[in-house]
């Protein structure tokens, strides 16, 4: 069983930076892909960026240039550092990992850190 717990959500003005972390309990190996999330109020949760356990990494087209994904094998952490923030960042942001092994899929969710860009 792994469990994942997000921090360093929080309140920023517009251009302004967040770091998120996300540490896991239990192994995380590098078959699991690990991923951020978000979810706006009354919108669908949707992927910001994925990082494979190889360090291959996919961004949303609206996060391109501005977020930055990156992972601590050793220390099974996921992190992700957001720039020049705008409104349409607010969401709760959820940190997942996904891995197949030997045909089953495993699939964790954090609990969610609340991220609000407001002047």
């Amino acid at each position: 069983q792994v469990q994942l717990v997000e921090s360093g959500g929080g309140s920023v003005q517009p251009g302004g930076s967040l770091r998120l972390s996300c540490a896991a309990s239990g192994s995380i190996s590098r078959q699991y892909i690990m991923g951020w999330y978000r979810q706006a109020p009354g919108k669908q949760r949707e992927l910001v960026a994925t990082i494979t356990g190889a360090g291959n990494i996919n961004y949303a087209e609206s996060v391109k240039g501005r977020f930055t994904i990156s992972r601590d094998n050793a220390e099974n952490t996921v992190y992700l550092q957001m720039n020049i923030l705008k409104p349409e960042d607010t969401a709760v942001y959820y940190c997942n990992a996904d891995a197949w092994v030997i045909g089953r899929n495993y699939v964790y969710w954090g609990q969610g850190t609340q991220v609000t860009v407001s002047s």
